[in-house]
């Protein structure tokens, strides 16, 4: 296929093109300038905060896009380039998958959530379940529509772990935000990129998918890693609200200290989804050594 990217030279991005290319499919890169982006790689030139660049951008030859570049915390930027990324897709049966992530779920309890339950977002995505919906009612229209929810990445040196470790080296301890029992839902990398690669797929279904290869992974426990990857003796202590709000600012503070346990039920099933990965401690310790 021919897939238009948004989100291209990002983190998942990045990892994802790599992946679909290595699928044999002809990708080209959404840019916002062409000049940053090697003129033999195929790329189009449009940006979210113009909506028309971006409906220019879905020409007749695009067998499908895949949005990784949706911005967190604005309602209208995202509503609009939703919009005007689904209205050429309309009536055509072309496929289109918007990343969403598993912060709209909020806080769960001790039993997993899974596609099937409703969301119930914390402030900072407070407005996704409403795009998420605009996504999944375009296949009423002949569109293939995915909406894709990523557990907290992992791998490749990058992520919220990897940041983790850049705290344990200026605070000399590990750092976690919330209460010692805090988990969260995680995926690597590379098994995220597969499973973007699986939704893109002839035969795949649309709707939700969850992007977690681990339902539950203690917080603490992270931290206690990312201290001996960054030198230290597996130490970690809690961040205090107050700080962790002054560092992070009070959305994101939220979100680094919520508790959730989610399932990848439908996509395991439907999809045959085999993230193999190695688990975050380990890839955590492995980035920094390089091995």
């Amino acid at each position: 296929m021919k897939i238009l990217v948004l989100g291209a030279t990002g983190y998942i991005g990045a990892a994802t093109v790599a992946r679909l290319t290595q699928d044999g499919h002809e990708i080209v890169r959404l840019v916002r300038d062409a000049s940053r982006v090697a003129p033999e790689l195929p790329h189009r030139v449009g940006d979210l905060s113009d909506p028309e660049s971006l409906s220019a951008a879905v020409t007749d030859d695009i067998d499908a896009v895949v949005h990784i570049a949706s911005p967190i915390g604005d309602e209208a930027a995202d509503t609009a380039a939703v919009d005007a990324l689904l209205a050429p897709l309309r009536g055509t049966g072309r496929a289109f998958v918007y990343t969403s992530g598993v912060w709209v779920l909020g806080a769960t309890d001790d039993a997993p959530v899974d596609e099937e339950t409703a969301t119930d977002p914390i402030p900072l995505v407070g407005y996704r379940p409403l795009i998420e919906q605009r996504v999944l009612a375009a296949a009423a229209d002949g569109v293939r529509a995915t909406v894709l929810r990523p557990g907290i990445v992992y791998g490749n040196g990058g992520g919220i772990p990897a940041m983790m470790v850049g705290w344990a080296r200026d605070h000399g301890t590990g750092r976690y935000v919330g209460a010692a029992d805090t988990r969260w839902p995680m995926v690597h990398l590379a098994d995220l990129a597969d499973l973007y690669a699986l939704a893109l797929g002839k035969d795949a279904p649309g709707g939700v998918l969850h992007a977690v290869a681990l339902a539950e992974v203690p917080v603490a426990g992270l931290a206690a890693v990312a201290d001996v990857a960054a030198g230290g003796t597996g130490r970690a202590e809690p961040w205090s609200g107050e700080a962790a709000t002054a560092a992070f600012g009070a959305l994101f503070a939220e979100a680094l200290g919520l508790n959730q346990v989610v399932s990848a039920r439908r996509t395991v099933a439907e999809l045959g989804w085999q993230p193999s990965r190695p688990h975050p401690f380990r890839a955590l310790l492995s980035d920094v050594r390089g091995s």
